[in-house]
């Protein structure tokens, strides 16, 4: 390999590629539960920051408590 050689090895991950960087699944799923939250709640209340603050949340709770799930099944 030269110098100028700007390959990037990666290892194969579970996730998603998207714009040539690998999301994984977790980080997905999290922000498709907060987009569904926001949504329901400013339907419900009408009210955007309660819709805001419950998304963010929901978003927050789902990414930690599903990679720490990942990380658990690889061990």
């Amino acid at each position: 390999m030269s110098v100028l050689d700007t390959r990037v090895h990666r290892e194969r991950t579970d996730g998603v590629d998207i714009a040539g960087t690998i999301w994984p699944l977790y980080k997905l799923e999290a922000l498709a539960a907060g987009l569904l939250t926001l949504l329901v709640v400013l339907v419900v209340t009408t009210n955007a920051q309660s819709a805001v603050l419950g998304a963010a949340g929901v978003t927050v709770v789902v990414w930690w408590v599903r990679r720490i799930q990942q990380h658990a099944l690889r061990s």
